[in-house]
């Protein structure tokens, strides 16, 4: 501890209880609400004092604060808690708006449960992608046919629930979830004869893989609407502007959304979600800003784009990248061990002779012996934009990276769907082919008057079509990650396909991607499943 910060025995007592050491330079705050801790690092930027000094002079014995309510210290109870924090609130946005910076909103956190939403509610929160970490409640390892007072879980969508399209949206939902979980049975069936368990595998492994490869092939069936449970970790600076955006959706289920979180992250973290408000000027102008401007490129997108053609069928395509872009991470390579431009150096590279340059970009794949080893930076130089085609059970496991800019058009039955090849050829295919028909003319009627609630009633098997704009040091660890014999064949197609694409075209590329696996796999799961089991056995 550095000399100026001499406490007494008592300060010491108090100050113990808030961090995990009193005497090393380095130390982690503990037992605070995210409002104090905020406020203090906020504070701390501009102080002469060390953090332990500030926290006792400024906070502890500053009364404006409620310090000992809100901290536990005075141990009054939960709602004496939140009564305080509001009370105190002016003294902590005082803080925060003293220094003019919306960064100063990353300074504290919370963790959010949002449970019984729509999985398109679920991606409309996982778009907001700086800031914030979801978590998500997976098909492939829970059964999603159970029933809640002899229902269904999926979201009886108000407008859908008031119109004359109530009935026909509740029977092909229903129609959907009988579906799926009637196919269960024969379809762990077959998986078992095609796929019997080995002696040396575990029964636990063994079952765990295969159900992931049934719920993986049934998951389709699922309609958007399908209820999901997610949880959330943010700063008050994501979890501000996701609100916003929820406010401004015109979805009445992302506005209940936002509305209720604003509610309940305003007991814990109210000075940094303030603004998302309401009534508050920040979100007004905020809404008012998104429905101008999305009315106004709805226009203009009818206006341009009713004559041109549409990519309706599955796929990937790499709609553009740099051709110049090796000469650039080779510069960049380059860059922190020189003392020159990186002008200089690009240019330079770009006159090298090609095996020269290649030499360079070796030298930034050479070391890599996992996934694991990240790339330098200077792979951030090239970049490539894809656009796909692919079902939304695929979509929602693509769209969680977050290091890329992306954006989807809107749910619909209009690109097909896709039927895994287990079910082809089988008698479970007539049935499945069946409701995905009746889902298709029920989103059909539906669109005509409510196209965007429409989008509740898609199966998750039908295609969307969406864009990834991504440079190469991500693209790379997607393509790696999402290519593991764990993953879903599908998504494990499109990041073999879109390394494929790059390498190419860019040849010198290829060398990122030396994990990219292309192999096939019949129960891809069960490799990580024993290896998961001998890690629980190997701890016991």
């Amino acid at each position: 501890m550095e000399d100026y910060e001499n406490f007494s025995e008592q300060q010491l007592k108090i100050i113990q209880r808030y961090v995990t050491n009193i005497d090393e330079n380095i130390f982690v705050l503990r037992n605070l609400p995210e409002v104090i801790k905020g406020a203090l690092f906020s504070r701390y930027s501009r102080s002469s004092l060390g953090l332990r000094s500030l926290l006792l002079k400024e906070f502890i014995l500053n009364e404006d604060t409620a310090f000992a309510t809100i901290s536990g210290e005075k141990h009054e109870g939960e709602e004496d808690q939140i009564m305080a924090i509001k009370k105190a609130q002016s003294f902590y946005d005082r803080i925060l708006d003293g220094y003019g910076d919306d960064s100063i909103g990353e300074l504290g956190g919370a963790h959010l449960a949002v449970e019984n939403i729509s999985m398109i509610a679920a991606k409309v929160i996982e778009d907001s992608r700086i800031g914030g970490s979801p978590l998500e409640k997976s098909t492939r390892y829970i059964y999603f046919d159970q029933k809640i007072n002899g229902e269904f879980l999926f979201y009886r969508e108000p407008i859908l629930m008031t119109s004359a399209y109530r009935d026909l949206y509740l029977e092909v939902c229903n129609d959907l979830f009988e579906t799926y979980g009637r196919l269960i049975p024969p379809m762990t069936e077959m998986m078992e004869k095609k796929f019997p368990k080995e002696n040396e595998v575990s029964k636990v492994a063994y079952t765990a893989a295969l159900r992931a490869r049934v719920l993986d092939c049934l998951r389709g069936l699922l309609p958007s609407g399908a209820l999901t449970n997610m949880g959330v970790f943010g700063n008050g600076r994501f979890f501000e502007g996701l609100i916003q955006k929820l406010n401004s959706h015109n979805l009445s289920e992302l506005q209940e959304i936002g509305k209720t979180s604003y509610q309940e992250l305003s007991k814990v973290i109210p000075s940094f979600v303030r603004r998302s408000e309401g009534s508050h000027k920040y979100q007004k102008t905020y809404s008012e800003f998104k429905e101008r401007q999305d009315g106004a490129l709805k226009e203009l997108s009818e206006q341009y784009t009713e004559s041109l053609a549409k990519m309706s069928s599955a796929g990937v395509r790499l709609v553009s990248y740099d051709a110049q872009s090796p000469t650039k991470v080779a510069a960049g390579l380059l860059f922190a061990n020189s003392d020159v431009g990186l002008a200089e150096l690009q240019d330079h590279c770009g006159k090298l002779p090609k095996e020269e340059v290649e030499r360079i970009l070796e030298v930034g794949a050479a070391y890599r012996e996992n996934r694991r080893h990240k790339s330098p930076r200077a792979l951030e130089h090239a970049e490539f934009t894809f656009e796909i085609v692919a079902d939304f059970a695929v979509y929602r496991d693509l769209q969680r990276h977050r290091m890329l800019t992306q954006e989807r058009q809107m749910l619909s039955c209009d690109h097909e769907y896709f039927i895994p090849d287990e079910i082809i050829g089988t008698d479970m295919e007539k049935e499945y082919r069946e409701v995905m028909e009746k889902a298709k003319g029920a989103y059909d009627t539906i669109k005509l008057e409510l196209p965007e609630e429409a989008q509740y009633v898609v199966p998750m098997a039908y295609n969307i079509h969406w864009y990834f704009h991504v440079n190469l040091r991500a693209l790379q660890w997607l393509c790696e990650l999402r290519s593991s014999p764990a993953g879903h064949p599908n998504y494990r197609y499109i990041a073999q396909e879109m390394a494929k694409q790059v390498s190419t075209v860019l040849p010198e590329f290829e060398r990122f991607f030396k994990f990219v696996d292309y192999d096939g796999y019949e129960l891809g799961r069960l490799g990580q499943e024993v290896r998961k089991e001998e890690k629980l056995k190997a701890s016991e």
